[in-house]
């Protein structure tokens, strides 16, 4: 086989895997490298993966120490998610380390991070990056003496049964979670100075973070309603984060079951492990809370074609469609509280875009009495939703020479002095001419 033919193979091989990466028309056909610490979890975690595969995700499984594994080939990157089951690991095999998972990050993709009491500093230093904090005492779990939760699946007061969801449709769907969570694992806090972090899943006000098997001297420094179990990033490239502190809340033997919260007679046959954690995968993969927009229109009231410029006081209208991605399709997105900035510097306009209910939004106002360079701009960031950023420069221009009225109405007082002015000289005159 000679060489040229190995070259256009190579070739065909990488287009077909680049291909079928992620595509903004189809933002649910995407390929997910999966990092594992052992091939075992593949099976213990197999619910999990398979809620992914039927929904139509490729996944690549490998192990993390896998010396052939990398994110990019030729610059151009092979997946467009990644998850990390590696708690335990040190090192990533290949080409990837925490500055390439970062900047994986970085260049729009999603990730999901599972940690335990074993997680690694390598795992720790990525979460940080993300803007979390795990506890720093490397043997501490998540404790809770009166809402641990008494469950089929043997354990003590580190396994808690946690119901302190996020109230959000976007991120866990709009059917509500009516089991607790199972969790046994590590706490983290958020960096009170990141705002695209939020805390999706809290422990109650009675926890707090120790070593189990160790006697309490001081008192911890995560407590209560401040220990985050799992918390999401969403990033200004609109890339998604999924950071837990368990790997065995994603795992069968959690999702199948039963729980009991402690205090309470009220007995789940199932916990909210798998409807809470495939409904939060949905979003972390653009399958809800994902906008585009399209059609963006403005033209002068009564008109259809856009003009290169305006004139200041012209009347006009703005319209742009804006759509979400349901998993499937794109369906209209509706809401109020879309906002439209003539913006020159700072805003001369604000106002609230109308819709029809099927994606059209639209308003209509008067340029304003300054001229200069002008930007239409829509900047809507909504809690779970991709943020939208548009914006269109338009020149505006005041009146020529000739485009004026001809009497302004403002200007009537001066009118009226010039000609009594001229009556009056006209007066005086006769009279000093005719007048002995």
């Amino acid at each position: 086989m000679t060489k040229a033919l190995w070259i256009s193979i190579a070739a065909i091989q990488f287009l077909a895997i680049f291909c079928i990466s992620f595509s903004p028309e189809s933002p649910t056909d995407r390929r997910i490298l999966v990092l594992l610490d052992d091939f075992a979890i593949k099976s213990s975690h197999s619910i999990y993966f398979n809620s992914l595969q039927t929904r139509g995700y490729d996944l690549d499984f490998k192990l993390s120490d896998d010396s052939k594994i990398g994110l990019q080939r030729y610059g151009q990157y092979l997946y467009d998610g990644l998850i990390l089951f590696a708690p335990k690991a040190e090192r990533f095999g290949g080409s990837i380390n925490a500055a390439a998972i970062l900047e994986f990050v970085d260049s729009g993709h999603d990730l999901i991070i599972a940690a335990d009491a074993s997680a690694s500093d390598l795992i720790r230093e990525i979460a940080t990056e993300c803007g979390v904090d795990f506890d720093e005492d490397p043997a501490s779990m998540v404790i809770d003496h009166t809402s641990y939760a008494v469950s089929d699946t043997k354990g003590g007061h580190q396994l808690i049964a946690s119901d302190h969801f996020i109230h959000s449709d976007v991120l866990l769907g709009n059917k509500e979670i009516e089991a607790p969570v199972l969790f046994e694992g590590i706490g983290h806090s958020l960096h009170p100075s990141n705002n695209m972090v939020l805390k999706v899943l809290s422990a109650s006000s009675s926890a707090y973070s120790a070593n189990p098997k160790a006697k309490l001297s001081t008192v911890p420094t995560l407590t209560g309603s401040a220990i985050s179990l799992v918390s999401v990033v969403q990033a200004r490239n609109n890339a998604r984060v999924l950071i837990s502190g368990s790997l065995s809340m994603f795992g069968n033997r959690f999702f199948q079951s039963g729980v009991e919260k402690s205090g309470s007679s009220i007995k789940h046959a199932k916990s909210g492990n798998e409807q809470f954690l495939i409904e939060l995968s949905k979003w972390v993969f653009h399958e809800r809370g994902h906008l585009k927009a399209v059609n963006v229109r403005h033209h002068k009231a009564g008109g259809a074609d856009e003009p290169s410029m305006y004139r200041i006081t012209d009347e006009l209208e703005y319209s742009v469609e804006i759509y979400e991605w349901s998993g499937t399709s794109w369906e209209p997105y509706v809401a109020d509280d879309v906002q439209l900035q003539f913006y020159m510097m700072s805003p001369y306009v604000l106002k609230a875009l109308s819709t029809n209910g099927k994606g059209l939004y639209s308003t209509s106002f008067k340029v304003p009495d300054v001229y200069g360079v002008f930007q239409f701009k829509i900047e809507y960031q909504r809690l779970g939703y991709t943020s939208l950023s548009l914006s269109k420069q338009i020149p505006v221009r005041p009146f020529r020479h000739n485009e004026y009225e001809r009497f302004i109405p403002a200007a009537f007082p001066y009118y009226g002095g010039t000609f009594s002015m001229m009556a009056g000289f006209f007066v005086f005159s006769t009279v000093y001419l005719y007048s002995k």
